[in-house]
Formats: C-alpha cells, sequence, structure tokens
C-alpha cells in the first residue's frame, strides 16, 4: 500500500473515489463540485490537501484534511474531512494506512491533533477509529445557510 499526494494522472481515478464517497452518504455531487475540490488540492493557497491509497497500480482510496485553528489551545489541529476506501478494497488497510500517513503529517506540520466526525450509523468506519482515536464527547451542530 502506497500513501502519497494525487497527481494531475490520479484524477479519474480519484474522481471515482470521490463519487463513490458521495453516494455512500447519499449526498448530490456533481462533475463540477468534483472538479472544484480537485482545484483546492491542487492549489498551494488553499487549505485543503489530500492523500491517495494506491495498491497494486491502482486507487483504492483517499483522505481530505486541512489544518485549523484551536484557539482555546493556542495551536492547530488537523481536520479529516473526507475518508473513504473503495468497498473492495476494505480490510486490505488501506483506511489504517491513511490515517497513519496523516498522523505522521500532523506531526511534521506541528500539529497538537487530528480530528473527524462519521455518520452515528458508520459502524464499520467506527470500529476502526475506536482502534485508532479516542471518541470526544463533543456534538456537532449546523446551520444551513
Amino acid at each position: 500500500m502506497i500513501i502519497r499526494p494525487p497527481t494531475s494522472a490520479d484524477r479519474s481515478e480519484w474522481e471515482r473515489l470521490y463519487a463513490g464517497y458521495a453516494a455512500f452518504y447519499k449526498v448530490t455531487q456533481t462533475p463540477e463540485m468534483r472538479a472544484t475540490v480537485w482545484g483546492w488540492i491542487h492549489d498551494p493557497a488553499h487549505g485543503t490537501r489530500a492523500f491517495v491509497a494506491e495498491d497494486q497500480g491502482r486507487l483504492v482510496g483517499l483522505a481530505h484534511f486541512r489544518p485549523f485553528a484551536r484557539p482555546l489551545a493556542a495551536s492547530t489541529g488537523g481536520f479529516l474531512d473526507d475518508l473513504f476506501v473503495d468497498p473492495a478494497a476494505r480490510g486490505s488497510g488501506a483506511a489504517d494506512a491513511l490515517i497513519a500517513a496523516l498522523a505522521a503529517e500532523g506531526r511534521q506540520q506541528g500539529w497538537t491533533v487530528i480530528r473527524w466526525i462519521t455518520a452515528e450509523d458508520n459502524y464499520r468506519a467506527r470500529a476502526l477509529y475506536d482502534r485508532l482515536a479516542e471518541k470526544t464527547r463533543w456534538a456537532t451542530y449546523d446551520i444551513k445557510l
């Protein structure tokens, strides 16, 4: 399993994975939306970055992440926005490897935490997260604008 930033040659495989992620969460996502995110992860001025998991020459997973300010802690953390592994590659270690690469990146950047959210009913992923991280007591809220 190779974990690395995506390159321009990865776009179609990345799009396939990201469309799968949107479908998993039943989110309508257009090609234009994927193009926007692809642009973000390749724009050094934008905070969003990405890793992909490659297994035997094929992309099997992705992770999108970014730094975030932690004013109360006077530090910076890393936020994992999206993590997806192709259903055919689940159990391959891709998710573990992506999270490990993100933790290594966080240590290199001087982040004090890696944080993410997931759906309450995402049981398979939560089993992995429970093994790798501490579940917090915080509930999340959204105001739709």
